[in-house]
């Protein structure tokens, strides 16, 4: 059966189809890219829509169904509503989220009493009474899901927005109720007889949807910005539930209205609109905070869009204009004003003038807070030390704060109006205008600002190194600059510390090294003629020692002076450390090697002539310094540290070769350097391993052969079988760790064996070499040399030290009480080498010494030559005029023993009497006692001695 429209029917109707909340806008960024979501939702929802309303138009095919569909059918697309918002509440984790809940209950309410409303009209098939539950329902509606507005509403900050929020709405909302009381409300009270006051209770459903209705219009322009797409889907379902509840308001459609007709199409749409719009939008429908998010987790900026703004602004004066047209319609019909119509009006006049007075104390407030901070911003501005200047596109200066006076040296004025490049400098420009261009091609979400270091034309012609903050502007650019320029100096001065030496403020080795790769670079590659010096100053040390370091300071400044004047401008002069220096001759491109090698040679010899000029230092007009030299030649494939090495072996070996020379390095050193580091690793393993023998050989008197003492030996037998001489093995250790280990066990390995001889009845003295820098080593007290010799029971005069060398680099005041406090010891100490060196002299001047050693060098021409003759004769009378013994090293030859006897020399030592012994052949001859001594020349000196030469052991030949 058909249901005649009734009251009941009147207000269910306008509820039918419920309106949702507006959806967040999205996000600038968002809004521009293109929605990703799939188009399958949207044509179920148009088919559905379309299926509904061509049922509708049809009717249905019977009353029955009809009635179902326009009673369940409205129920179950509210149902999908709740749903659909519940779910979407439940999946998104927003600070919206009590919003899609409210509307979800909202939607409820909608669907329970249109379900409600059919199980009266449908199954029992009886008019709906007045009231029912169905009314309970329909009037919860409302409530949640203006509460549900108002939290997706940007909320006012201030008591005043607030209030206007309020105005505003009840302006809608007055307008609305004018509009509808002048056409249908006033209307259906008189056509059922009833007055227009309990008429208008009675209406409570159309004036709750005209609040609604009036939330969403106040609210839509002051909505958080979020996904557009759902607002506006929202908004939509919104006007068709409202356009479906004006025409059934209406006299034309309100007594023949009948469920299940056309219009019910329209409240189904839009309950599925509200279940389609939480979902729709941009990356399926995802939440304002994914939404609104860049890259990193930074929120993009929303701008509104002028027509928003200018709409929100309307809303006041459209809802005056309303409530007019509603007053006019009465009028003009000839009808009198209604109570209602008049009232309404009168408070629609009276929020617009309250929400004018307001906005005005508003406009004034905010134009005193635009002044003041106007004037803060002139202050920051034109008080900064910064200037900041505004570049039109077109690169012209549009504006430039009166910083540039102080920073420039030029006022703003003066710039505003010139032209940006105009200022820069021409080698600097290129690349500031490539790197503006980029940076207005790139994202002004990704690349906000940029930073640019260039030089700027100050007021006096100077350039300023000045750096920059550049932000858009417009389409042209705004500079926020500062001078740097005495940033850019100190950095310049701290790289320029860290790549010279602090004394002469020469290149220190890191920038030489640098320098000297890139010399081995690029097109000098395979240039041969580039050559590395590297410099030793002999007798530094000296310096130091005598003047003092402030001395040594400044002599090495004079130093690098005349070594920075002797090379060419190209070419690099360095201090790599100490008293060492180095040059990089940069090769000329010439195919001449030899010419070239020899002009290299030439210029480091002249070098090291300069260097080894006297030098005048705080009134000392004669320090004297050498220069050794060790000149490498570039190769192809060579690298840096390669040549530098090179140049660092040949100036080892001038100054092995006597300093004071210029070497070239050849390939042969490497090898020798390789040999001796492989000699030194198998010496280490020698000693560990107990490799090494003390073989002694025999001091004689040359007036009547007897022994006299013996000299400690020592030899290494390695694990190849090869028997080393000290030469070759001490020369590898070069006075360091493993010559002090060797030293140390010669020594107890010496005072050892000479107590077992003791023991045995043979109490000859033993001789141990030992050189200067070691008897001042403090590893080696004179608490040590004392203990070794009482705890073996050696008696005074029973152990003599033979100081192997006098190094001018050796401290004689230290040396001489070390050597006064081994004789208290009763250690006798005889001066080894003495006839060689300019030193030897002034040693036997300052040391206390009671045994002069004369040089092998002396021995050797002592009879072939005259000269030789008259020195060592002079050395022996010195010798017997100081009261010291002598004895002669190297003595090999009849010859020899007759010549130095015959001029006064006491002891003798060598081949002429025996080589180093085993212990063995030791003790035989020191049973023997004595060597027969020849008489005149010729006579075979070993003839019936006790330690034959066949008998003895033969030095092996280096090896």
């Amino acid at each position: 059966m058909t249901a005649q429209p009734t009251e009941t029917t009147t207000l269910r109707a306008p509820l039918r189809a419920r309106a949702s909340v507006p959806l967040h806008a999205p996000s600038a960024s968002t809004a521009s890219r293109p929605t990703t979501s799939s188009t399958g939702p949207q044509v179920a929802l148009t088919v559905l829509c379309a299926a509904y309303a061509t049922g509708s138009a049809l009717g249905w095919g019977s009353e029955e169904i009809a009635l179902f569909m326009g009673d369940f059918g409205l129920s179950i697309a509210a149902a999908v509503a709740a749903v659909s918002n519940f779910l979407y509440a439940r999946s998104r984790r927003s600070r919206f989220r009590p919003a899609w809940l409210l509307f979800a209950l909202s939607s409820l309410m909608a669907a329970l009493g249109n379900g409600m409303w059919g199980w009266y009209e449908v199954v029992l098939r009886v008019q709906v009474p007045t009231p029912s539950l169905a009314d309970l329902f329909f009037l919860c509606f409302a409530p949640p899901a203006i509460i549900g507005l108002l939290v997706l509403a940007k909320r006012p900050v201030t008591k005043a927005g607030w209030i206007c929020l309020g105005l505003d709405a009840w302006l809608i909302a007055g307008s609305l109720i004018t509009l509808s009381w002048s056409l249908a409300l006033a209307h259906t009270a008189e056509s059922e007889g009833q007055s227009v006051t309990r008429t208008a209770l009675s209406l409570a459903y159309p004036l709750l949807d005209i609040a609604l209705v009036s939330m969403v219009l106040a609210l839509h322009f002051r909505r958080s910005p979020g996904n557009r797409t759902a607002v506006n889907t929202a908004i939509g379902a919104l006007a068709l539930t409202v356009m479906c509840d004006a025409l059934f308001t209406s006299p034309l459609l309100h007594a023949s209205y009948r469920s299940g007709e056309i219009l019910d199409a329209g409240w189904f749409a839009g309950s599925l609109l509200l279940a389609y719009a939480p979902w729709v939008g941009p990356m399926g429908g995802s939440s304002y905070e994914e939404r609104a998010q860049g890259p990193g987790g930074r929120y993009q900026v929303s701008h509104t869009r002028p027509i928003s703004g200018s709409l929100a602004a309307l809303t006041p004066y459209l809802a005056a204009a309303v409530c007019t047209l509603g007053i006019l319609y009465n009028v003009l019909n000839g009808h009198s004003v209604d109570r209602v119509v008049l009232f309404t009006a009168c408070t629609v006049v009276l929020a617009l003038v309250v929400r004018q007075g307001i906005m005005l104390l508003d406009n004034i407030t905010l134009t005193q807070e635009l002044a003041q901070k106007e004037n803060h911003f002139r202050s920051l501005v034109q008080g900064s030390s910064d200037v900041i200047m505004i570049a039109a596109p077109n690169g012209i200066l549009r504006y430039v704060s009166p910083a540039a006076a102080g920073v420039y040296g030029r006022e703003a004025d003066e710039l505003v109006g010139s032209e940006l490049a105009s200022i820069i400098h021409p080698e600097d420009l290129g690349r500031v205008v490539h790197e503006v261009r980029r940076f207005l091609a790139a994202s002004q979400v990704e690349e906000p600002t940029t930073r640019i270091e260039c030089r700027f034309r100050s007021g006096t012609g100077a350039w300023l190194n000045v750096e920059s903050t550049i932000n858009r502007h417009h389409g042209g650019l705004i500079l926020n600059s500062r001078d740097v320029t005495e940033r850019v100096r100190l950095q310049a001065q701290l790289q320029h510390n860290a790549e010279h030496d602090p004394l002469t403020d020469l290149p220190n080795r890191a920038l030489f090294t640098k320098r000297v790769g890139m010399a081995l670079t690029g097109r000098r590659a395979t240039d041969r003629g580039t050559a590395v010096l590297f410099i030793d100053l002999d007798g530094f040390k000296q310096v130091n020692d005598t003047i003092g370091h402030q001395a040594g300071d400044e002599l090495l400044v004079q130093a690098a002076r005349r070594l920075a004047d002797s090379v060419r401008s190209g070419d690099t002069a360095a201090r790599l450390g100490g008293d060492e220096f180095a040059a990089l001759i940069v090769g000329d491109g010439g195919r001449d090697h030899t010419a070239r090698e020899q002009q290299i040679y030439e210029l480091a010899d002249r070098l090291r002539i300069a260097l080894s000029q006297p030098y005048t230092i705080d009134g000392h007009k004669d320090v004297r310094v050498a220069a050794s030299i060790g000149v490498s030649f570039a190769e192809p494939e060579i690298t840096a540290g390669e040549l530098l090495r090179n140049a660092d072996l040949a100036m080892y070996r001038a100054k092995a070769a006597g300093k004071g020379r210029v070497e070239l390095y050849a390939p042969q050193m490497q090898a020798d350097v390789v040999r001796k580091a492989e000699l030194a690793t198998r010496l280490r393993s020698a000693l560990r391993d107990g490799e090494f023998a003390l073989l002694h050989q025999p001091i004689v008197a040359l007036d009547d052969g007897r022994i006299t003492a013996v000299a400690a030996q020592a030899r290494w037998r390695s694990s190849q079988g090869i028997l080393f001489t000290p030469a070759e093995f001490l020369r590898v250790a070069d006075d360091g760790e493993r010559t002090a280990e060797l030293g140390r066990w010669m020594l107890e390995q010496a005072v050892e064996q000479a107590a077992d001889r003791r023991q045995s009845g043979h109490v000859t003295p033993v001789a141990v070499r030992m050189s200067a820098r070691r008897l001042l080593d403090r590893a080696m007290p004179l608490s040590s040399i004392e203990a070794l010799l009482t705890r073996h029971g050696l008696p005074s005069g029973s152990l003599v030290i033979e100081l192997a060398d006098s190094d001018p680099r050796v401290p004689l005041d230290e040396l001489e009480r070390r050597l006064t406090a081994l004789r208290r010891l009763g250690v006798r100490i005889a001066l080894d080498g003495f006839g060689s060196g300019y030193a030897a002299i002034t040693a036997l001047r300052r040391l206390p010494v009671d045994v002069l050693k004369l040089d092998r060098s002396l021995v050797e021409g002592v009879v072939e030559s005259a000269r030789l003759h008259k020195i060592t004769s002079g050395l022996l009378r010195i010798a017997g005029d100081l009261g010291l013994a002598s004895v002669a090293d190297g003595v090999d030859l009849p010859e020899q023993v007759l010549a130095l006897r015959e001029m006064g020399c006491t002891h003798g030592q060598g081949m002429a009497f025996s080589g180093p012994l085993d212990e063995y052949r030791l003790r035989r001859a020191l049973t023997s006692g004595e060597y027969p001594m020849p008489r005149e020349a010729g006579e075979p000196v070993l003839a019936g001695a006790p330690g034959p030469r066949s008998h003895n052991e033969t030095p092996v030949p280096p090896t």
